[in-house]
């Protein structure tokens, strides 16, 4: 029987991705000069307002309030009239040092041996309806916010956009999980008052969505996934109307309470822990990404068309406390479920520690995880430079999403004794 799912994302300039982003900013800059610190913090968003919270263990001081308004004004809230700015919001610090009781179960004298940060389950998910192997509805929702992106800060075709944006698409799918069309997409942007007449302004932001911005959505796409929008596609933009009172003046911002939203948009499960924030050694974040990994180099090796990886821990406890997979029957070649997890516990180390190592996580990579999704992105390697307050700097390459790496399909196919597919 054919259904409907849908999957949603929001703007970089969303208040709780501000937050996000805030979050992993203040990481990325520990981890620069302290590749073992242990951080988890959280970040508030209000009008005129930045509050940050948490716990930290390093031999780094970093100017806080100086990140988060570099952040702040990265994203865009650059002007007064948002009620919201890097350069005159207030920002309160009430970061302190990291309990003892936490960090002596996970520091040890031999690292591979390094504890899990704290108990907890997680998932990574993979599915090939999609050429990176994540969900459509989600991968479109992203897409259309990532362009839109880039429309705001040209500047040019639309000129009165402003940061905060959420996006949801519906896709009617077969009954065999095929995508069929696009049923619903769901577009809301923040925008200038440009025009007095308030229905004349509602009708232009439509006009320019549907004629500017999705042709450059949809040219994006591949011939096969292009061919989901032959059909009527029922549009909902800006369906209140006015949208100008948005970003955190709008509604306050929380660091991790976008999660579905960075992972598989509804598809698989979560475990529920957030990411942002958190250095590798927790495992709701550094687990996650590894089961990711494990999930989208299974699919990709043909040996399932959808893979789903749950994987607990115990604080202090390195190994973990259990490994399941699901391929939802999507198996090939008679092999079971279980006969795959067997395989896949000899082959990848999922201890915290070689987690780490194996996917390069003591590296400042998380401030471009913050938006947009932590999963299905492209992997890359940027240079970074980070600045400490008494003047010092540093500029690294280091390598982003590389628990997106297709580096072991290969031997799992090899594992299974099948041919990779085409």
């Amino acid at each position: 029987m054919a259904y409907l799912f849908t999957s949603e994302s929001v703007s970089e300039g969303h208040p709780d991705k501000i937050a996000d982003q805030i979050s992993d900013a203040l990481i990325d800059n520990f981890i620069a000069f302290d590749p073992e610190a242990k951080v988890a913090c959280e970040t508030l968003v209000t009008t005129g307002q930045v509050i940050l919270a948490g716990e930290v263990k390093s031999k780094v001081y970093l100017d806080v309030q100086q990140i988060a308004r570099d952040t702040i004004n990265s994203i865009g809230y650059t002007k007064s009239e948002y009620m919201f700015d890097g350069n005159s919001c207030g920002v309160l610090s009430a970061i302190h040092e990291q309990s003892e009781d936490i960090n002596r179960g996970v520091d040890k004298d031999n690292k591979i041996e390094q504890g899990a940060g704290d108990q907890g389950i997680v998932f990574g998910f993979a599915t090939n309806e999609s050429e990176n192997y994540m969900p459509l509805t989600l991968e479109l929702s992203h897409l259309i916010l990532k362009e839109l992106a880039v429309l705001r800060r040209s500047g040019q075709e639309i000129k009165y956009l402003r940061p905060d944006a959420k996006s949801q698409v519906t896709i009617l799918y077969s009954e065999d999980h095929r995508p069929l069309k696009i049923e619903t997409i769901v577009l809301s942007t923040q925008h200038d008052p440009f025009l007095k007449d308030e229905e004349a302004m509602s009708n232009k932001i439509k006009q320019d969505m549907l004629n500017i911005l999705m042709p450059r959505v949809i040219g994006q796409l591949s011939e096969k996934h292009q061919k989901l929008f032959d059909c009527p596609i029922k549009y909902h933009i800006n369906p209140t109307g006015n949208f100008v009172i948005g970003g955190p003046h709008g509604d306050s911002g929380l660091t991790g309470r976008k999660i579905i939203v960075d992972t598989y948009g509804g598809r698989g499960a979560h475990g529920g822990g957030a990411f942002s924030g958190k250095d590798p050694s927790k495992v709701d974040r550094s687990a996650a990404y590894a089961t990711r990994h494990i999930a989208k180099n299974l699919v990709a090796s043909g040996i399932c068309d959808q893979a789903l990886i749950q994987v607990s821990y115990a604080i202090g406890v390195a190994e973990p406390t259990s490994f399941y997979v699901n391929t939802a029957g999507t198996a090939k070649n008679g092999f079971t479920d279980d006969e795959i997890a067997a395989m896949l516990v000899k082959t990848f180390d999922m201890r915290p520690a070689a987690i780490e190592d194996r996917l390069k996580l003591r590296q400042p990579i998380y401030l471009e995880t913050a938006a947009y999704g932590h999963m299905g992105r492209q992997p890359q390697t940027v240079e970074k430079k980070f600045k400490l307050p008494g003047g010092e700097s540093k500029t690294m390459k280091v390598d982003l999403f590389t628990w997106e790496r297709l580096d072991y399909k290969e031997k799992l196919a090899q594992s299974f004794g099948l041919k990779l597919p085409e």
